[in-house]
Formats: C-alpha cells, structure tokens, sequence
C-alpha cells in the first residue's frame, strides 16, 4: 500500500478516494444517501469558491443516492457505487442544463444522454452536478460567459486550466473523488497539472463517441480525473468501451484496468523512457520549477530502474501550425441558432472566422500534414516506451496572461503555456499529468505537474502502472483547501 492510500485510509469519507469511500458504502459505514449530502453541501460552499460547477443536480443526485442505497443493499457489486462522479458540461445528460460555457446556449436543457454520460450513470454512480467549461470547451482556461470562472485551489488568482478546469478544481478542492473530463489538445491534462490531481487523456478509439457522437480528426477523447492513480484506473474501467460504427475502435484489454496499478512494482519494471523538455507547439520559456519536476521525475524512475534518456523535438514549432485549419475548422462547424455570433467569446469567434476562410483542400492537406508528423513523431519516439515532459511551461497561471484582447495572442498565449500537451492528441496515444512536484512561487506553494506519453496505441495500462510506481515512491498531496494566495 502506498503512503498515499495509508494517507486516504485516515480521512474523513468527504475526503477519501472513490475506491476507499465505495468500500466504506458496501460496508455500511455510511449510506450513498448521507454522504450525497454532504457532498452537495461541498459542492455549493467550496465547489462555489473554486468555479467548479456549472449546474448542480440536488434532486437527480439524491435519487441516484436512495438507488444507489437499494442496490448496496441487495449486495451489487459495481465498483463505484454511490460514489460522487460528475460529468462536464460539454456532455449531455437529459434533463439537465447543456449550456457548454457559451452565453448562446444559457438555458439549454439536454433531451438526450450522450453514451459516456450514460456509462458514468450506468455505474451507480452520484452526478452532483455538471462541471465548469469554457466557451465549447475551446480554451486552456476555464472562464465560463457570464458565470464563475474556475480557479485552482492553490491559488484563486490563477486559472484551473481548461477545459476540464470545473472537474479538476472540484477534485482538487475535495468535493468529489473523481470526475469525468475530455481532451482534445489537452484538456485534462493541463487542468490536472493547474490544480494538483492526476488527468488521462485515453487512448484513441478506447472510449466511444457513439452512440450519437462522432469522431472528427479523432483528437478528442473522454477522460478521467481524480486524487489517485488507482481511482482514475477505476474511472477508466466505466467509460472504456467500443461501440458499433466506431471509426477507431481500440478493444480494451479484457481485465480492468485498477489491477495495473496493485502492483507498483509489477510487469512493467524495465521501460525506456525519453525525457523532452523542448517545447513543440511553440518556441517558449521553460519556468525552472517545471524543469525541477522533471528532474525529481527522473530521479524517481532510475530508481526504480528504468532507463532514462534525453531527447530532442520530432518537429519544429512551425510545423505544428500546418495542421492548424483542424483546429478552426472545428470551431466553425459548431452548430449555433441563428443571430449566435455576435454573443460569442473573441476567441471563438476569431476561431470560427479563421476556419470559415480555409478551403476543402486547406482540411484534406492539413489532415493529412497532422497524420505525417504524427508519424514522424511515432519514428522518433519508436525505442521508447513513455516519454516524460514537464505537463506545463510553468505555474498555474493568471488569467490575464491567457486570456487576452487579441484573439491570436490568446491562442498563441494558451500554445506558449501548453506545448506538450496536443502532440498526444495528434498521434492519438494516452497521456497522463501527474502532480509530482511542488515549489513556492511568490510565497505560494503550487502544484508543478509532469506528463507520461504513451508511444504505442492501447498503451493506457502501462502509463497507469508507472504513475502508480511514482505514486508510491514520491506521493502527492490528496486534498488542497482553497487557498485565497492575495486579492481574486
């Protein structure tokens, strides 16, 4: 047992792991019912504090609850039973508010479940609420139109990241165990780094879009965030699965995927692992303590007897932009009522604009340029079995210095803040940020992630093995008070 799960073993159940506080439930220690209920409390004092919800579900949470209590009760066995578990709001549950961060759709009420959401609910599991997204969950921050923005426990001043920054900061600030995300450049995992938790970017193909999703480009997938490795390998066993018409299916293998994570010191004992701490979506300042994560990274796994190698960029900077019309052209395609236009965010309406001037033949090259370096970047990476990157260029940063007037300085601000993150969504491999390492900045103690890359396909067990190891080794703290850090 790691220090970390000694540590959960000692916490109030308000503040346990999902799979510690789904033991204490099957064991009668307390009812999903009660604990809902504290959890909705959290939910509107801390949850409020942190941005991290944009809509709680009272009545739905506390029927999922009394279900939960019958089903414990008749000896069902589902892993995460009665557990907390929300969904971000660029998912849709029926019945409950979709409104995506946009001020377009203040308002909008799902008519339809969208499968991962039915997945999560399928579980037993308790929504409390659907997570905080930026505007169609385009940015690396999360400041919602009109609604809280989502700050970092460890400093409300600075930015929960995006686009899953509601999730991460409700997981961080301790109001639930885990928490559903999605990641199409990064969006768990620049969350996960802000705010001190572990984030999975999944596997290509591992978990359906269907049945009423589609695919695209295939560089956005569902994810899991959470205060453990183990209960984000929980998380990961409800939302993994393929579904008929898929266009990258990826079979899971057929046990789950906690047992990866049971064994710290198990199958995976000897990996080749590249360290790369050269920027790749754009030419930036790496902050020290970003590269003292890594280092303490590296330390952690020669220890434990893996090789570690440096390694440069597969690609320059520049190269990244070839495929930039996938980016924008997804921002244009979002179907919006008419009149919608004006009401959007600069930067969603800078994207949708740039998207709308590219031709068909601008897509097909820059699919296609998107599918070169992704294979380009497979042959660099072809001897390795992860590489190691800081997860951010430095701090959780303000948002001042994201979110900015100028449309284009914003992207390249989010570029220059995040560029590692969207090479994993590129070559279409999981990705994991692990809150390793923390420094004082300014008299304020931060969080100072670093990202696992898988390099093959289907590669999510093995990153979820290494991080249990590095769990083990150097373990992270599970909770973080909000912490006020000077004027919000």
């Amino acid at each position: 047992m790691s220090r970390n799960a000694t540590a959960a073993a000692d916490l109030p159940l308000t503040r346990a792991s999902a799979l510690d506080l789904a033991r204490a439930l099957r064991d009668g220690r307390t009812s999903a019912a009660a604990h809902t209920e504290e959890v909705l409390a959290l939910a509107a004092d801390v949850g409020a504090r942190v941005g991290a919800f944009a809509h709680l579900a009272e009545d739905l949470s506390r029927e999922q609850a009394e279900r939960a209590d019958e089903a414990l009760a008749r000896g069902d066995a589902r892993a995460l039973l009665g557990v907390p578990m929300p969904v971000k709001d660029l998912a849709r549950i029926a019945g409950l508010p979709w409104e995506g961060g946009s001020a377009v759709m203040r308002g909008n009420v799902a008519d339809v479940t969208d499968g991962v959401a039915a997945d999560i609910l399928a579980a037993g599991t308790v929504t409390i609420g659907k997570t905080s997204v930026p505007e169609f969950g385009l940015p690396s921050y999360t400041e919602p139109a009109g609604a809280v923005p989502a700050r970092t426990p460890w400093d409300l001043r600075r930015t929960a990241g995006g686009s899953s920054g509601g999730a991460a900061a409700a997981v961080a600030a301790g109001v639930v165990p885990l928490a559903h995300g999605t990641d199409g450049g990064g969006s768990v995992r620049i969350p996960a780094a802000c705010c001190g938790v572990v984030g999975i970017k999944t596997s290509r193909g591992l978990v359906s879009a269907g049945p009423l999703g589609t695919e695209g480009p295939g560089l956005v997938t569902d994810g899991i965030l959470a205060r453990t490795v183990r209960d984000v390998a929980a998380g990961l066993d409800v939302i993994a699965h393929v579904r008929p018409g898929d266009a990258f299916p990826l079979v899971r293998p057929p046990s789950s995927f906690v047992p990866a994570c049971e064994d710290s010191r198990g199958p995976h004992r000897d990996l080749v692992i590249g360290v790369l701490t050269e920027p790749l979506a754009i030419a930036t300042e790496v902050h020290p303590a970003a590269l003292r994560a890594v280092e303490r990274a590296t330390g952690i796994l020669e220890g434990l007897g893996h090789e570690v190698v440096e390694i440069g960029a597969p690609f320059a900077p520049e190269e990244w932009e070839t495929f930039m019309p996938l980016w924008s052209t997804g921002a244009a395609a979002i179907d919006l009522p008419e009149g919608a236009e004006e009401h959007l965010e600069p930067l969603t309406r800078w994207l949708r604009e740039l998207g709308r001037s590219f031709s068909a033949v601008d897509l097909a090259r820059a699919q296609a340029g998107m599918q070169a370096l992704a294979r380009r970047t497979g042959e660099a990476f072809a001897r390795f079995d992860v590489i190691l990157t800081p997860a951010l260029s430095g701090p959780p940063a303000f948002p001042a210095d994201l979110r900015l007037d100028d449309p284009a300085a914003d992207f390249d601000a989010q570029r220059a803040f995040t560029p590692w993150t969207s090479t994993w969504n590129m070559t279409g491999r999981a990705a994991m940020s692990v809150p390793l390492h923390r420094e004082s900045i300014d008299g304020v103690e931060l969080p100072f992630g670093v990202q696992l890359g898988a390099t093959r396909p289907g590669d999510d067990a093995l990153l979820l093995a290494l991080a249990a190891q590095i769990e083990t080794a150097d373990p992270w703290p599970l909770v973080t008070d909000p912490r006020e850090g000077g004027q919000r």
